[in-house]
C-alpha cells in the first residue's frame, strides 16, 4: 500500500473516531441537560398505564382523581393512652411544618364558623328538601303542627342548627345534617379530628405537599421530614405508633426499588460480562472496546427517548440497564472474526473487510431484534413504548458502531492466537451437531413437541394489574392500618355521568344516586358520594318548591295562624313567609355559586365541569362507598341502564386489558414467526430458512410448556417476552449459519462467539427475574429460558455438512 492510500486510511479512521465522539458528547450533554434542569425519571405508577376507557372523560375523571389524592398525605398517630395520642399528633404536626417540606400541616382544626354553610343554602332553602322531608310531605304521614312540635322540643340539635325564625319546621336543618361531610369514624377532640377502636385512640394529621409527588426534591424532603418526625415520637413517646400514607412514599419506595435494581442488574451484568470476555478474549482492549460500543447504544438511547417523551420512566432505566448483555454481542461477533484472523492472515488483516465480513449475519440479528421490539412499541402502554424506544435506538446505535467505529479502532491485526480455544469449541460443536443436525433435527423437534404438550395444557393466565406494579408492602399494611381506624373505604371505582348541560349532568346524577339506594343489601354500596349532596339540580329544587306550595303554602292564613300558635311572633311569622314569596326571584342554587365557597374545596373533585369532547358537554363523578365482587356486577347494570352514565375501574379495566393484549399478543408471535421465517428462507432457501427458525421455534415451546409444568400463569408480560426471545434468540442460529457461508471463517471461533452471547445476555436478561417489578420479572425469566434454549439449540440451524475451516 502506497504512502498516500495509507494516509488516506488514517485520515479516514480519525474522522470516523471524531465523528463518534462528537455524536457520544452531544447525546451525554443533552442527558446531563435534562437531569440538571429538572429529574426527567418518573416514578408515577399511573404514568405505566394505558388509556382503557374509551371514553376520555373517564380518563380526566381519573387523572382528576389521582390529582386531588396525590397532593394529599395523610398521618395517624395511634396509642392506647389518648393523652399521648393527641400530644404526640400535635408535636409531630409542629415537627413537620417546621421542616418547609410541606406547603400545610394541620392537626388541630382551625377555627370554622359553621354558619358559613348555612349562610350558603339559606336563600334557597324552599328548594331543599331532604327524601325523608319529601317523602312525608307527600304522603302527608306528619302534619304540618306535628312537624313544628318535633322542631320546638327536640332537644338533640347538630353542628349546623338553624335558627327557628329562619326554618321553623326544620327543613333546611335537616338538609344541612345529610351533607356528607363527613363520612368516617372521626370525631372532632380538642381542636383534633380523633377515632377510638377498643382501647386505641388514633389521631389524623394532614399535610399539603408544595409540588409534585413525583418530584425528586419533594420525594426526599418529605422523607427527611417523616423520618426525623418518626424518630423523635418514638423517643418521646415510646407507645405511640405512626401510620403513613400518601403517593409520595409511594413513589418514592418505586423510585428506590428501581435504583436498585438498577444497581443491581448494571453492576451484575458488567462484572459478569467483562470477567467472560476477559476469560475468553484475553485482551483489555478488546473488553474496553466492547463496553465503548455498549455505552454508545446506552447513551445515544437514553437521549433519544427523551427527546421522544420528554420523560424517563424507572421501568425503561432498569431494562435499559439489562440492554447491556444484547449490546455487546454485536462487538462480541466482530472481535470473533478479529481474532479468527490470527490463524492464517494476520499480516493481511483488512478492519473493514472484517466489518464487512460480520455484516450479513449483524444486519440479519438486528433486523429480528428490531421486529420484537417495534411490536412492544404497538402496544399502548407508554412504558412499554419506551422501552422499545430505548432498545431499538440502542441496538441501531450499537450495530452501527460495531461496523463503523471498531474497525477504526482496530486497524492491527490480533498478536495473540486464539487456537487452543478455537479449536475445543469447534470440537465442541462438531459433537452437539452430530446429536442435532442433519435429519436428526426433526426427531429432536418431535421429542420436544411430545414432552412439551403436557405443559400447554397446563397453561393459564393471570391479568391482574399488579402484575405491572406492586406497591411496597409496608406502605400497603400503613394505608390499610389508616383506613380501618378512620373508617374510610377508599375505592378506585366511580361513576362518570355526562350531558349536554350541567342542569342535565345534576338530574342524572340524581337518577344515578335513586338507582345505587334501591340496591339490595348484597348490592349495597353503603353510599356514594355526589355533587349534588350539595346542589340538586334545578329541576330538583322546583319541584321541591312546588311541593311545599302546594302542601305548606297554599292557605298562607293557615300557615301563619300555626305557627303564631306554637309561639311565634307575629314579626317573625310574617318575615318568614315573605322570605318566601322572594325568593321565587332569587332563582335555584348553581353550581358556580358553591363552587365559589371556600368550604366547597375538599369536594370540587366531583365535578369535573365542561368536557373538551366534541359535543362540549359537562360532567360529574358519582363515587360509590363501598365496591366489591359481590355488588360490582350489579354497579355495571345501573351504569348500562342509565343515560349518560359509565362505570369507570381503572384496575379492572387495566387487567381486562391486559387478557385481551395477551391473546392478541399470541397471534402478533405466529405473525412475527412467519415473517422471520419468510425473511430467513429468502436469505438462505427454503430449507435453510426453515431450520435456520427452528431453534427458536422450539425455544418457545419448550418455554410455554415450562411455565405449564411449573403452574406459572401467562401474563401479557411472558407472551411480550416471547416476541424478544424471537428476536434475540434466532440471532445464534444465524451466527452459526452465516459463519458456515463466510469464507475463511472459522466455525470454532463463531461458536465460541456465539456461547458467548448467549452468556452476556443471559446476565443482563436473567438479572431481570430478580426485579422488585413484576413486570421486569415476568419479562425476565422468560427471556433467560428462551434464550438459553435457543442458543443451545442453534447448531440445528447449521448446514448438514459443515466443517471448521483452517
Amino acid at each position: 500500500m502506497d504512502l498516500l492510500a495509507r494516509e488516506r486510511l488514517v485520515r479516514q479512521r480519525w474522522g470516523i473516531r471524531a465523528a463518534w465522539l462528537v455524536l457520544a458528547l452531544a447525546a451525554a450533554l443533552f442527558c446531563a441537560w435534562r437531569f440538571a434542569a429538572s429529574s426527567p425519571l418518573q416514578t408515577n405508577l399511573l404514568e405505566l398505564l394505558p388509556e382503557t376507557e374509551a371514553d376520555p372523560v373517564a380518563e380526566k375523571a381519573v387523572d382528576t382523581l389521582a390529582a386531588a389524592l396525590g397532593e394529599r398525605t395523610v398521618f395517624v398517630v395511634t396509642s392506647r393512652d389518648a393523652g399521648h395520642a393527641k400530644t404526640a399528633a400535635v408535636d409531630l404536626a409542629a415537627m413537620l411544618t417546621a421542616s418547609g417540606a410541606f406547603r400545610s400541616v394541620t392537626a388541630k382544626l382551625p377555627p370554622f364558623d359553621l354558619s358559613q354553610i348555612g349562610t350558603l343554602y339559606l336563600p334557597y332553602r324552599f328548594g331543599l328538601l331532604t327524601p325523608a322531608d319529601r317523602a312525608a310531605l307527600t304522603d302527608g304521614s306528619l302534619t304540618l303542627h306535628d312537624a313544628l312540635a318535633r322542631r320546638l322540643y327536640n332537644p338533640l340539635r347538630g353542628g349546623l342548627a338553624t335558627p327557628l325564625a329562619d326554618d321553623p319546621f326544620g327543613w333546611l336543618e335537616h338538609w344541612l345534617a345529610a351533607l356528607p361531610l363527613a363520612t368516617s369514624n372521626l370525631d372532632i377532640e380538642d381542636g383534633l379530628l380523633v377515632a377510638h377502636r377498643g382501647d386505641a385512640t388514633s389521631v389524623l394529621v394532614v399535610a399539603t405537599l408544595p409540588g409534585s409527588a413525583y418530584e425528586t426534591k419533594v420525594e426526599q424532603a418529605v422523607l427527611r421530614a417523616v423520618s426525623r418526625g418518626d424518630a423523635q415520637l418514638r423517643t418521646q413517646f415510646p407507645d405511640v405508633s405512626l401510620a403513613r400514607t400518601g403517593a409520595v412514599f409511594y413513589a418514592q419506595a418505586a423510585r428506590s426499588a428501581a435504583e436498585r435494581d438498577v444497581h443491581l442488574i448494571a453492576a451484575v451484568s458488567v462484572f459478569g460480562i467483562a470477567l467472560l470476555m476477559l476469560w475468553i478474549f484475553r485482551s483489555p482492549r478488546l473488553l474496553a472496546l466492547g463496553f465503548v460500543s455498549t455505552a454508545l447504544g446506552i447513551v445515544c438511547a437514553l437521549a433519544a427517548t427523551l427527546l421522544v417523551f420528554g420523560k424517563l420512566h424507572l421501568v425503561t432505566l432498569v431494562f435499559g440497564a439489562s440492554l447491556i448483555g444484547e449490546a455487546v454481542d454485536y462487538s462480541i461477533q466482530y472481535f470473533v472474526v478479529y481474532l479468527g484472523a490470527a490463524r492464517s492472515t494476520r499480516e493481511r488483516w483488512n478492519p473493514w473487510r472484517g466489518a464487512r465480513a460480520v455484516r450479513p449475519a449483524l444486519t440479519v440479528a438486528l433486523t429480528t431484534s428490531l421486529l420484537g421490539y417495534a411490536i412492544l412499541a404497538c402496544v399502548p402502554f407508554p412504558a412499554l413504548r419506551q422501552i422499545a424506544c430505548f432498545a431499538i435506538v440502542g441496538l441501531c446505535a450499537a450495530f452501527a458502531s460495531v461496523l463503523t467505529l471498531l474497525p477504526a479502532l482496530l486497524p492491527h491485526a490480533p498478536k495473540r492466537d486464539s487456537r487452543r480455544l478455537f479449536d475445543a469449541a469447534a470440537r465442541l460443536l462438531a459433537s452437539w451437531q452430530r446429536c442435532l443436525g442433519g435429519p436428526r433435527a426433526w426427531l429432536v423437534a418431535a421429542l420436544l413437541l411430545i414432552v412439551s404438550a403436557p405443559g400447554w395444557l397446563r397453561l393459564s393466565g393471570d391479568d391482574d394489574i399488579h402484575l405491572l406494579v406492586q406497591r411496597d408492602a409496608s406502605l400497603a399494611a400503613q394505608e390499610q392500618t389508616i383506613r380501618v381506624a378512620i373508617g374510610v373505604d377508599n375505592t378506585a371505582q366511580f361513576f362518570v355521568v355526562r350531558a349536554e348541560t350541567p342542569e342535565i349532568v345534576l338530574q342524572r346524577a340524581e337518577a344515578l344516586g335513586v338507582a345505587l339506594d334501591r340496591l339490595g343489601d348484597t348490592q349495597s354500596t353503603g353510599g356514594w358520594q355526589s355533587v349534588t349532596s350539595f346542589v340538586p339540580s334545578a329541576q330538583r329544587q322546583a319541584d321541591d318548591r312546588t311541593l311545599l306550595a302546594h302542601r305548606v303554602f297554599d292557605d298562607p292564613a293557615a300557615l301563619r295562624a300555626t305557627l303564631i300558635a306554637a309561639g311565634f311572633r307575629d314579626s317573625v311569622a310574617d318575615a318568614w313567609l315573605a322570605a318566601y314569596r322572594q325568593s321565587a326571584n332569587a332563582g335555584p342554587l348553581t353550581l358556580d355559586r358553591w363552587l365559589a365557597a371556600p368550604w366547597s374545596r375538599p369536594f370540587r373533585h366531583l365535578w369535573l365541569g365542561a368536557t373538551d369532547t366534541a359535543s362540549h358537554g359537562y360532567a360529574a363523578i358519582v363515587i360509590p362507598q363501598r365496591v366489591t365482587d359481590a355488588n360490582r356486577h350489579s354497579l355495571e347494570a345501573v351504569a348500562h341502564a342509565s343515560s349518560g352514565v359509565v362505570f369507570v375501574d381503572k384496575a379492572a379495566s387495566v387487567s381486562k386489558l391486559f387478557g385481551e393484549y395477551r391473546a392478541y399478543s399470541m397471534i402478533w408471535l405466529a405473525g412475527a414467526l412467519v415473517l422471520v421465517l419468510l425473511l430467513s428462507m429468502f436469505r438462505y432457501g427454503l430449507h435453510g430458512g426453515a431450520t435456520v427458525m427452528l431453534p427458536v421455534l422450539l425455544a418457545v415451546v419448550v418455554t410455554l410448556a415450562v411455565f405449564g409444568y411449573a403452574r406459572i400463569p401467562l401474563n401479557l408480560f411472558n407472551c411480550l417476552a416471547l416476541m424478544l426471545v424471537l428476536g434475540v434468540g434466532s440471532n445464534y442460529a444465524v451466527f452459526l449459519r452465516e459463519g458456515c457461508v463466510r469464507d475463511g471463517a472459522d466455525l470454532g471461533a463463531v461458536w465460541t462467539g456465539v456461547l458467548l452471547s448467549a452468556a452476556t445476555t443471559l446476565l443482563s436478561f436473567g438479572t431481570l427475574g430478580a426485579s422488585s417489578m413484576p413486570a421486569l420479572h415476568s419479562f425476565g425469566v422468560t427471556l433467560a429460558l428462551g434464550i438459553a434454549v435457543s442458543a443451545l439449540l442453534a447448531p440445528i440451524g447449521m448446514p448438514a455438512h459443515s466443517r471448521r475451516t483452517a
